[in-house]
């Protein structure tokens, strides 16, 4: 029954979108703020996790959203709006990524506030998500768009063909070699405590 109504509540959300992507279509900037502004904070946590470029994500974000403006009106409805706009999104991120080649800082404020206890645990967890940012950064931007697409966004291995523009066995590849990757470094970092 929960199951259903979860559906049910997702088919809701799916026609909204639609409707508000086909007023985009018609030029309404109201319809295009509210659509901006729904999916902003997802895009701006896809980017960012993307292309570990902090500079870069409203600029991506921007012209993500500009080119849904201007082609809204060729959305075909054969994948959900959301899959759509996370296909123009990861295309305008490895647009941007291409030249650029710089180490990346932790960023505190980015992965929030610590929810441990005392200041043995927040150094503890610090470390933690220090050594995860850092063994993000040893993938290639395909992989890293898998694992934020996957984990964060909670997409599955269709949609996010779709979004990527390859075929599922591809995804399922690039899945494979990143959680193999991922493991070896995390492992590596392990023993060198």
């Amino acid at each position: 029954m929960r199951q259903k109504q979860d559906e049910g509540k997702a088919r809701s959300g799916d026609y909204e979108e639609v409707a508000l992507l086909t007023r985009v279509a018609a030029e309404e900037m109201d319809a295009f703020e509210a659509l901006y502004r729904m999916y902003h904070p997802r895009l701006e946590r896809f980017v960012r996790g993307m292309t570990k470029q902090p500079g870069l994500a409203e600029e991506i974000i921007d012209d993500t959203m500009m080119v849904v403006w201007r082609k809204a009106y060729t959305f075909n409805h054969t994948a959900k709006v959301s899959t759509w706009i996370f296909a123009i999104a990861y295309r305008q991120s490895l647009k941007s990524l291409r030249g650029i080649d710089s180490t990346v800082e932790f960023d505190q404020d980015e992965h929030g506030g610590s929810t441990a206890t005392g200041p043995e645990d927040e150094l503890q967890t610090l470390e933690l998500r220090r050594h995860l940012d850092d063994a993000l950064q040893t993938l290639s931007a395909e992989q890293r768009a898998v694992i934020e697409l996957t984990y964060y966004f909670g997409y599955g291995c269709r949609e996010i063909a779709e979004i990527v523009d390859c075929p599922v066995d591809t995804v399922k590849t690039r899945m494979f070699y990143a959680r193999r990757k991922l493991k070896n470094v995390l492992a590596s970092h392990r023993e060198a405590i």
